[in-house]
């Protein structure tokens, strides 16, 4: 019995992330970066973001992968909801700028409508406690080229104007779809309107 159990043991401590993800009432950690909006390149800074009212920080795994790219065209087509809401949304994955740019452009995805940030060495993510596995040697995109970077986890935060953590969605404990995180954080920022 012992050595059946200490394996299953040793399985699901090692099936968890070491870190957590932010909760709900932390402090955000502040953080600029180079992110690309209709592909342009520009610093997005979440403190000058902030100054307009919430803010949606989503992390994903990878530009031009299934999830990723649902994730995207929902928040597109969601953007003037959040305009009407008064939050600012921006998307942070290990991207390269250049993949970046494209992507921000692409109608079927960003479609121009709000941008998304490079974070090659995952500084942010780490700030926001959030953990990356590597892509897989030849994994491509859905254009088949060749995916280089680490895949963040999938979080969404949704970060107060006083820099507080409102809410933490998280694809791997609330199993939400990546749709599911924009309808989330979109009924979120809409309450904080109606108060």
């Amino acid at each position: 019995m012992k050595r059946v159990f200490l394996p299953l043991v040793l399985s699901a401590a090692l099936s968890f992330p070491v870190l957590a993800a932010l909760k709900v009432a932390d402090q955000a950690p502040d953080f600029s970066a180079t992110a690309s909006l209709a592909g342009n390149e520009f610093t997005f800074s979440l403190s000058d973001a902030l100054k307009k009212g919430p803010v949606v920080v989503y992390f994903y795994p990878s530009a031009y992968t299934k999830g990723c790219d649902l994730e995207a065209h929902t928040f597109a087509q969601e953007k003037e909801k959040f305009d009407a809401a008064g939050a600012t949304i921006i998307g942070v994955s290990a991207d390269s700028i250049a993949r970046l740019n494209s992507f921000s452009a692409d109608p079927d995805y960003c479609a121009g409508k709000f941008p998304v940030a490079s974070d090659p060495d995952r500084k942010i993510a780490t700030s926001y406690n959030l953990t990356a596995t590597g892509a897989r040697p030849g994994m491509k995109d859905v254009r088949g080229a060749d995916i280089d970077h680490a895949f963040v986890e999938r979080v969404t935060y949704v970060i107060g104007k006083n820099r507080k953590i409102i809410a933490t969605l998280s694809s791997a404990q609330d199993k939400l779809s990546p749709d599911q995180h924009v309808q989330k954080a979109l009924e979120i920022v809409q309450k904080l309107a109606s108060k």
